[in-house]
């Protein structure tokens, strides 16, 4: 009998997975590595992800593309490596949406006002990256087939967020509004354990005492340093309490077994030498996925890479990805094989521009620097708000830091490989060892064969990829939407080369004030409409200004 009952439940969960859209639940932190009670790490008191992590799906060899959120955004938002959609600069315009006319500065400045220049010497202007034609935001994949998105509300893609990728993009939006009969896909990001938040939250309260906090090899032991690195612990707490918030609030709509939710952090930690870098301190994140009653729990060492997070999703809600994509689903009706390898990029940080890409497989971290004249430490000036940089760079000039402490300060070699098993925090570089010869070797092929298909749009001076995005400096605009009604059969159509289209009906005598928050729908095919009610159409393609809007009244 209880053979039976498990064979039921098995198909049941086999047929609920195939045949129904689940609602699925993103929940978004910044800037934290895994450490976190569920992965070893007891320092700060979690109840509120310790009790989710109970119930999930817990990946341990999860990765972002890159140690800082745009390009890693970027990844997670369309599946694709940000060096093969020219997504991979730190920053490269306002973090807006797509509406209306956009004023992009001319020229960027450091936070200290100084001028940024690419690796030529060229100024970099402000600019929405404009991705190949090919590549969308996935959230359009899931809204073409009835589903609901929010974002609440971070995007900083490198590109201003499309109005076809989501229905609601505010620091409103809601699965609450999601219209009855329709699945959800909400994302809620929090701030709490940015960067910034060592130094904003430096009045609050410490709730994890500096004396317990662990601290890496590659710290000396202060009290600067310990109060940073409790500060992020006690953020950690924060957050925890935000994710109980909206846990609870999940329960009490009656969505949380009927929700796929994900936990995961956009990159790496906050801290010197995590932040901004290639190594697993950058990369390496927390990442959790809990079925519906607790279904498939456990620990797992799939290789996951953030641009597989789109297809996977994707997979869960039964619609096949692009293969066009970089990313594989890692769950799902479309799962793929398992992933050998995951790739990191490290390119422009604020006002310091490079050229570095990883390789890493479950044991093995490659990084291969293409410009070795630079320096490894890069004396990012945000990055100097946090007391213990300062600290550390004072210890720097007196030469107190000993090998390890030292280590991030070393001039550039071509290649580093680290056996990340033996040497968690990457200090002992193992390319010049003739035991790791054919390793070295092997994983040297893997580097080069990401671009064995496609551009690495690193290897372009900026100001140069710039020009090529918006020639003569200017932002290219899609083309207006034609409104076509032949016998109450209304069609949309541009002449943008796959740009996608949204509409709005509003009837004739409506004073509704038309705005991006508006009710917008993507279009994807004709539809019917009575007399008496307004269409109104944009187009948009990623990078491109937005179209006019077009008017029609059918009367």
């Amino acid at each position: 009998m209880k053979k039976l009952v498990v064979l039921i439940i098995l198909i049941t969960n086999t047929l609920w997975s195939q045949n129904q859209q689940p609602n699925i639940l993103w929940l978004v932190c910044e800037d934290i590595s895994p450490t976190l009670s569920f992965y070893g790490d007891t320092t700060a008191k979690t109840p509120n992800l310790d009790a989710l992590a109970s119930e999930s799906m817990i990946f341990d060899n999860a990765f972002a593309t890159s140690g800082v959120c745009g390009p890693s955004r970027s990844a997670i938002i369309t599946g694709m490596l940000p060096s093969s959609i020219g997504t991979m600069h730190m920053r490269t315009g306002k973090d807006v949406q797509s509406w209306g006319k956009l004023e992009y500065k001319d020229t960027v400045y450091d936070h200290t006002g100084k001028l940024v220049k690419d690796l030529n010497g060229n100024l970099i202007r402000e600019y929405s990256a404009v991705i190949p034609e090919n590549v969308k935001c996935f959230t359009e994949y899931l809204r073409a087939k009835g589903y609901y998105c929010t974002n609440n509300q971070k995007t900083d893609y490198q590109f201003a967020a499309p109005q076809s990728a989501w229905d609601e993009n505010n620091g409103k939006a809601h699965w609450k509004n999601t219209p009855k009969g329709m699945p959800f896909f909400s994302v809620f990001n929090y701030g709490e354990t940015h960067e910034s938040r060592i130094w904003l939250n430096k009045n609050l309260p410490l709730t994890v005492r500096s004396e317990d906090v662990p601290l890496p090899p590659y710290y000396p032991d202060n009290d600067v340093i310990r109060t940073d690195v409790a500060r992020h612990y006690s953020n950690i707490e924060l957050l925890d309490l935000k994710i109980g918030k909206i846990i609870k609030q999940l329960k009490e709509d009656g969505m949380y077994n009927n929700t796929i939710i994900f936990f995961y952090s956009d990159h790496g930690g906050p801290l010197p030498r995590q932040k901004r870098e290639i190594f697993d301190s950058g990369l390496r994140v927390p990442l959790m996925v809990r079925f519906p009653n607790g279904e498939n729990a456990g620990r797992f060492k799939t290789m996951v890479s953030f641009t597989d997070l789109a297809p996977t999703v994707l997979s869960l809600a039964n619609i096949k990805p692009p293969k066009s994509i970089d990313g594989q689903a890692f769950l799902g009706k479309y799962k793929s094989k398992d992933r050998k390898v995951i790739y990191g990029t490290s390119d422009r940080f604020d006002e310091f521009t490079d050229r570095i890409r990883a390789v890493r497989d479950a044991q093995f971290l490659y990084v291969k620097n293409y410009h070795v004249d630079l320096p490894k430490y890069k004396d990012v000036s945000y990055r100097k708000s946090v007391p213990m940089m300062n600290s550390i760079l004072e210890l720097h000039k007196l030469n107190s830091l000993n090998i390890s402490q030292e280590y991030w300060f070393q001039p550039k070699v071509t290649e580093e490989l680290y056996d990340c098993k033996n040497d968690p925090y990457q200090l002992n570089n193992l390319a010049s060892n003739p035991i790791y010869k054919k390793k070295l070797e092997e994983i040297r092929k893997l580097e080069q064969k990401q671009f064995e298909n496609k551009v690495d749009f690193g290897a372009y001076y900026e100001a140069d990829l710039i020009f090529k995005m918006w020639p003569n400096g200017q932002q290219p605009q899609a083309e207006v939407v034609i409104i076509e009604n032949k016998t109450g059969l209304v069609s949309l159509s541009t002449m943008t080369i796959v740009a996608s289209i949204s509409f709005l009906i509003l009837p004739i005598d409506s004073k509704e004030k038309i705005t991006q928050n508006s009710n917008w729908k993507l279009y994807t095919k004709p539809f019917t409409l009575q007399k008496g009610y307004v269409v109104y159409a944009k187009a948009s393609r990623i990078g491109f200004k937005e179209s006019e809007i077009s008017k029609l009244i059918i009367n």
